[in-house]
């Protein structure tokens, strides 16, 4: 496979886009084929040569009825709402470990029942529709704040990557409410947003 590599520090010349192994896949692991990458503001200040302001701690929230770390073993049919977290064996299970030792992060679980409040509190008030895997990390996050496990004045970040209808059969057996059926055109949508809005 290529990746982008850079084997000292500099200006961005030192890039080079490279073969390299393919990584290995655990028996029950799926190969994804990556079409692009990022190099992202870490990656930018590490090859420049720059420092780091302070190491983050790296934190895993799970969903109860699917928390391999939490119960230090695999879960053999893993159960929850947040299906794109629903991983009973992690093919990473090492390297996950690792990041959150060395990091002085750790793990946590969050209920089927939170994940949901928390993906429902996100699209009322902030209108962001993540799915309910995603609205794992702001539930955790949330929880540990209000409890000062994370420090007030911390900076916290949560990665919310899916869509809320990647999963519309939870939401709908959620008790979804005010569901506004519009035509499929262009005007009809426009008028039942400005008519919600106002």
């Amino acid at each position: 496979m290529k990746a982008a590599v850079y084997y000292q520090t500099g200006t961005p010349d030192v890039l080079k886009y490279e073969d390299v192994a393919d990584p290995p896949c655990h028996a029950s692991g799926v190969v994804i084929r990556v079409e692009a990458v990022s190099i992202e503001g870490g990656d930018t200040l590490n090859r420049g040569g720059g420092a780091m302001a302070g190491s983050p701690h790296i934190v895993g929230y799970q969903a109860a009825g699917s928390a391999p770390f939490m119960r230090g073993a695999a879960v053999r049919n893993p159960e929850t709402v947040a299906t794109a977290i629903r991983i009973g064996d992690p093919q990473s299970w090492d390297l996950a470990w690792a990041v959150q030792q060395e990091s002085g992060g750790w793990f946590d679980e969050c209920t089927d029942e939170d994940i949901l409040r928390t993906q429902r509190r996100l699209a009322e008030l902030d209108g962001v529709f993540c799915e309910p895997a995603s609205a794992a990390s702001l539930c955790g996050a949330i929880r540990d704040i209000k409890s000062g496990k994370i420090a007030p004045g911390s900076k916290v970040v949560c990665t919310l990557t899916g869509f809320g209808l990647k999963d519309p059969d939870i939401i709908v057996k959620g008790g979804l409410s005010g569901v506004v059926e519009v035509d499929a055109e262009r005007s009809a949508v426009e008028k039942a947003l400005l008519d919600r809005l106002s």
